[in-house]
């Protein structure tokens, strides 16, 4: 008998619940988590992203931050300001000529509780202190993604449940 024929201990096998669904309750194109990670979905988009939220507007600046090849950052660039994320804007610096840079649109920063989300899930995965944390103005503390509910009280994620219309 070789090893992938060995079923696993009983207490690593997964229980199958009858009720979980084969399908997604709601189709892709209905969809908002499907409909953002349309928009969202890559990793260069990701860190472009990143960028625009730490401040930096300069093509030449994101480009050299996370190694992105022209093309790729100037295509996903253009998507960003079509998706309304992103607005590009002119500038000069002192004897050089007219370049655009860019900065997150309202639409854009509304992304800042995913960012932080996401940032947040990592450095729970982590050992180590934070490089960076993120703090409201005129205070140092870090602040904290969490679900709440309507009542504003702290909502386990174990406890979600998808609920149709």
């Amino acid at each position: 008998m070789s090893n992938s024929d060995v079923p696993p201990p009983a207490s690593q096998t997964p229980v199958v619940d009858p009720s979980v669904r084969a399908r997604a309750p709601v189709r892709m194109d209905r969809c908002g988590l499907a409909q953002a990670a349309d928009i969202l979905g890559d990793r260069w988009t990701l860190l472009i992203l990143r960028e625009a939220f730490y401040g930096v507007v300069r093509f030449a600046d994101m480009q050299e931050d996370i190694g992105v090849p022209r093309s790729i950052l100037s295509n996903r660039l253009a998507k960003l300001v079509e998706a309304g994320l992103l607005c590009r804007f002119e500038y000069r610096e002192n004897g050089a000529r007219a370049r655009h840079g860019y900065r997150l649109t309202e639409r854009g920063r509304d992304l800042a509780l995913t960012f932080l989300a996401m940032k947040q899930w990592w450095d729970a995965e982590q050992s180590t202190t934070p490089s960076v944390h993120f703090a409201p103005k005129g205070k140092t503390g870090a602040v904290r993604v969490a679900l709440l509910d309507e009542d504003g009280q702290e909502v386990d994620p174990e406890t979600l449940r998808v609920v149709m219309g």
